[in-house]
């Protein structure tokens, strides 16, 4: 096999990383219609169930780094591999709603160490010229993983409605979202055995002293020349600085390191406060209340999975040829745009519950206690809710919520459907992949495991508010000033890219540190 080609093999193993972290992530958005009912959860609690993961992710981030610079890349994502494997059984198990969590947050461990440690490995091994590109592997494999999440959904969904033998035999109806969470143990068993053909990072092995063995895997996956360039270069950059102190995060906070620092914790707080994953993690949840109902809901959430899916590809094509700035600055505009558009959209719907789709709807008893809201005209979905919720109660409602809203909502949802589209379009084509490709470049060698450690917990951190708070946003402050928020939120991170994120296509490592670092 020619060296190009051991580069982008062993890329794709290390990047199946990103395709557990993504359905493991997204799975969850099929499951919350069910599990809401089933352990009568409140908004809150809703939310815990999808936002837990992101919370041991983040920690997880804490540790990943300084691991993986103490026991290598490599041997840390095996443990991942292993994580993955234990949550989805246990989640698919779990009899009650605490386990459910505990599951899901043993999953965030290998979420947190596969999400920074996959790209910081594949920036170590990737000549520069290709290096953007080979790092978004690892994102195309999370927006495949996000893909096939909302796919097996459906699928599942599907398949509990057939009549099948073999379909009542497996308990797809009963088990449902059961049968969602416990598909991803052979990925997990998958990566496990794939990882042990993967070699170790030799600017790792150079770092602990064996120039030998990183000399000779560098050997075999670039041309001998560029080889003993790269070896040369790495070396003269790591014994230019004092790499027997031991990296922590006080070298980080030094002045010379100000700037890098600060895009690092500006791109990645943006990358999640304009929503990407309240779209991924709740896509029929949004979609619902639009008033689609459930089938149509999930459809358009494999939608969603497909665009994100296509436009990770094409910003794959373009991040080493137009650059990692234009990318961001043309996509987060876009991303403000249809955040806009869609606090618009959900602003202007109405709300009108007939008392003839009423009756198809509630019992007879239910019935009795939503008169007062029938036949009434809602300019505001909050109102809407409330009168029904003041009535039969939150529970009764979560119950009912999907045929309610089918039959209530008056709304443009070409409009709601396009808005997301073109949001999560928007997102694929610049900070989804973009944000980890800046991250492995912008930091020296030296530090790298314990900065990208760091920004990847500020980012994982403020992922887990916003899944966590999402379902009490709509509760509270309604869908069309949710989505407003986001939308300002990205206007704001537009101004800071445009002023202050630099280009680095093209550049070596040593070159950006020695253009940034000062």
């Amino acid at each position: 096999m020619k060296a190009q080609g051991r580069i982008v093999s062993i890329t794709l193993i290390v990047a199946l990383g990103g395709l557990l972290m993504g359905f493991d992530a997204s799975v969850i958005s099929g499951v919350v219609k069910f599990i809401e009912p089933e352990f009568n959860l409140s908004k809150l609690e809703l939310g815990w169930s999808v936002a837990s993961l992101t919370l041991t992710s983040t920690l997880a981030m804490m540790i990943a780094g300084p691991l993986s610079d103490r026991f290598g890349r490599r041997e840390v994502l095996k443990y991942a591999a292993v994580l993955y494997a234990i949550s989805a059984i246990g989640s698919a198990l779990a009899p009650n709603f605490i386990i459910l969590v505990i599951a899901r947050m043993i999953g965030g461990f290998g979420v947190g160490a596969s999400l920074i440690i996959a790209p910081m490995y594949i920036a170590e091994i990737a000549p520069p010229e290709k290096r953007g590109k080979l790092v978004s592997f690892n994102q195309l494999n999370i927006v495949i993983g996000i893909s096939l999440a909302f796919f097996t959904n459906y699928l599942i969904l599907r398949l509990g409605a057939s009549d099948a033998a073999w379909t009542k035999t497996l308990m797809f109806d009963e088990y449902n979202w059961r049968w969602m969470l416990g598909l991803e143990t052979l990925p997990a068993v998958i990566y496990f055995v794939g990882l042990f053909a993967v070699p170790k990072s030799p600017r790792w092995l150079i770092m602990h002293g064996n120039d030998a063995q990183a000399h000779a895997i560098m050997l075999r996956y670039l041309p001998h020349d560029e080889a003993e360039a790269e070896f040369k270069a790495v070396k003269e950059n790591l014994n230019n600085k004092d790499v027997d102190k031991k990296a922590n995060l006080s070298e980080l906070l030094k002045p010379a390191l100000r700037l890098v620092l600060s895009i690092g914790v500006v791109v990645a707080i943006l990358q999640q406060i304009t929503g990407i994953n309240s779209v991924f993690f709740y896509a029929p949840m949004i979609f619902e209340q639009s008033g689609i109902g459930t089938d149509a809901s999930f459809v358009q959430a494999i939608i969603v999975g497909i665009t994100n899916l296509v436009f990770t590809v094409v910003a794959i094509l373009f991040i080493d040829r137009i650059g990692r700035k234009p990318l961001l600055t043309f996509g987060v505009s876009g991303i403000a745009i249809s955040m806009l558009v869609l606090a618009y959209g959900f602003g202007s719907a109405t709300y009108q519950l007939t008392t003839e789709k009423a009756q198809a709807i509630f019992s007879p008893g239910d019935l009795t206690q939503v008169e007062s809201v029938l036949d009434k005209t809602y300019d505001s979905d909050l109102a809407f809710k409330g009168a029904i919720i003041g009535g039969i109660g939150q529970e009764k409602y979560n119950s009912y919520e999907s045929a309610i809203l089918k039959e209530a909502t008056h709304v443009n949802s070409t409009l709601i459907l396009g808005a997301i589209i073109a949001f999560v379009a928007s997102f694929a084509v610049s900070l989804g992949p973009v944000m980890w490709v800046l991250f492995s470049e912008l930091f020296p060698n030296y530090i790298r495991g314990i900065a990208i450690s760091f920004v990847g917990l500020i980012n994982s951190g403020v992922s887990f508010v916003v899944q966590w708070i999402f379902p009490w946003e709509l509760a509270s402050l309604g869908n069309s000033m949710t989505f407003l928020i986001y939308g300002l939120f990205a206007v704001a991170g537009l101004i800071f890219i445009i002023r202050t994120v630099p280009e680095t296509k093209g550049k070596s490592l040593e070159e950006l540190e020695k253009e940034l670092v000062r």
